[in-house]
Formats: structure tokens, sequence, C-alpha cells
């Protein structure tokens, strides 16, 4: 995948930036690196290769220092949400913001 000058453009207008005519090229050329980078990184045969936990544990034995996971605050959801103006099911009703 890689970008034209006139995504760039397009980018910029939605990001609210007014880009210069070098700055544009410098974006594009960057970002398309980025690309670049990117699928050369998923050419890579990662068949048979198990998700590590940690990054040092390709290298050295890594125990991760995990602690217990149990509450440790009171539950004040009924508090918290006395000041709301619109609550249902525990949940902070809000206005719809995308159709």
């Amino acid at each position: 995948m890689s970008l034209s000058a006139s995504d760039i453009e397009r980018i910029a207008s939605l990001a609210r930036l007014q880009l210069a005519p070098d700055e544009s090229e410098r974006m594009l050329s960057q970002i398309n690196g980025f690309f670049d980078l990117v699928e050369r990184m998923r050419s890579v045969d990662t068949s048979g290769v198990e998700p590590l936990a940690h990054p040092v544990a390709a290298i050295e034995d890594v125990t991760l220092r995990l602690r217990d996971d149990v509450v440790s605050e009171p539950n004040n959801r009924e508090a918290n949400q006395k000041s709301a103006p619109a609550v249902e099911g525990g949940l902070f009703l809000v206005p719809k913001v995308i159709e």
C-alpha cells in the first residue's frame, strides 16, 4: 500500500493541517516508508513462533511479577451515578454522536 500526494492532502484537510508543498512531500515519503516497513514485517514467516509475554523472554528466562487479581475498592457505582443526568442499567446514557 502506498499513498499519493492527493491522499496526503485529504488527510491533512481532515486533520485541519495546512502543509507547505515541501512538508507534504516529506509526509508522503515518511508515511510510505512506514507502510513499506509494515509490508516487510508482514512478509516474514512467523508460523510456529509462539507469542512472547515479554520481549526479553526471547533471550532470557523471565518471570513476570503479577499481583493477584482481587477487588481492592468498594463498589460505589450508584453513589457515583447519582449526579448523572441519565443512567440505565448501571451505564451512563449519552446523546448519539455517530450515525
